[in-house]
């Protein structure tokens, strides 16, 4: 993170209202979202949101010089802040929003499958997100995301306060007591929320507070934050191994159900093999009798 990429989300904030007006989403100044949406006209509700998170990805991911300035990945997680935070809005009406948003727009429109070259390993916008975050995952829309919104707008206080020139802390100091009183309060909730995404952001977030606070000529009385340990696998990975443990299981379940086969064939081939042994003894017996 940095003061730039601040900037950068001070112009969503600014423009896109974090309230419902009239029970929809409110553009104040279109005039950098505009051309996201169809007929550059933001009128659908979807497409309001989607326009800012194209944004957001463009300023970020859209070139080379924009990957340059911002050389952390982690900025997609604070993009996904935004996006979910903005769903969970309207996410008594929406059921499943953010799976709707993934299908709808992520997964089919072209804005967010065009190649890219400024991410090395990601081909476009879908695998940068992808590759950070299931959004796929039922537990993804039980808005448990965007409780981490406060924490993120905080730490951007904190690095727009910041004096780069003499390294002085002192406009930091407020928020960052609030910061670390929000961030103790998720990362309690982290221990009880089995959400990968919620964890990976939480992490981010601290990663962040911690950068700042060391680059500080004072920083004694900053709180410490201990970084965020993510215990759990991503979202993907942990799916992809459940899956292959699946496959596993089945594949064992198999040999076995073959092995039990042969053993009982075994056997009752062995049994009727004793029985014509028997019955050809009991013939031998009676020929030599007559």
């Amino acid at each position: 993170m940095d003061k730039n990429l601040c900037e950068k989300f001070k112009n969503v904030w600014t423009n896109f209202n974090e309230k419902l007006i009239g029970g929809n989403y409110k553009i104040n100044d279109d005039g950098d979202f505009k051309q996201y949406c169809s007929g550059q006209n933001c009128v659908n509700e979807l497409e309001k949101i989607n326009a800012g998170c194209l944004y957001l990805f463009d300023a970020f991911f859209g070139n080379s010089s924009s990957r340059t300035n911002h050389s952390s990945i982690n900025v997609v997680d604070y993009i996904m802040i935004w996006l979910i935070y903005m769903l969970s809005l309207k996410g008594n009406e929406t059921k499943d929003s953010l799976q709707h948003f993934y299908k709808t727009n992520i997964n089919n429109q072209e804005k967010y499958t065009n190649s890219i070259k400024s991410v090395e390993g990601c081909n476009n916008y879908k695998d940068l997100i992808l590759k950070n975050h299931d959004l796929t995952n039922r537990d993804m829309d039980n808005n448990i995301i965007s409780e981490l919104y406060d924490a993120f707008k905080l730490l951007c206080k904190m690095y727009t306060g910041f004096d780069e020139s003499t390294s002085n802390c002192t406009n930091c100091l407020q928020y960052a007591k609030e910061f670390f009183e929000k961030y103790e309060k998720l990362n309690k909730e982290s221990n009880i929320i089995n959400n990968g995404s919620f964890n990976q952001i939480l992490s981010t977030l601290s990663t962040d507070y911690n950068k700042l606070k060391d680059k500080c000529s004072d920083s004694s009385s900053f709180p410490l934050i201990e970084l965020k340990q993510i215990s759990a696998l991503k979202s993907g990975e942990t799916s992809s191994s459940s899956s292959i443990a699946n496959k596993l299981f089945i594949v064992l379940s198999i040999f076995g159900a073959i092995a039990i086969f042969l053993g009982i064939s075994y056997k009752v081939n062995n049994e009727l093999k004793n029985i014509f042994i028997k019955y050809m003894q009991i013939l031998t017996k009676n020929s030599y009798a007559s």
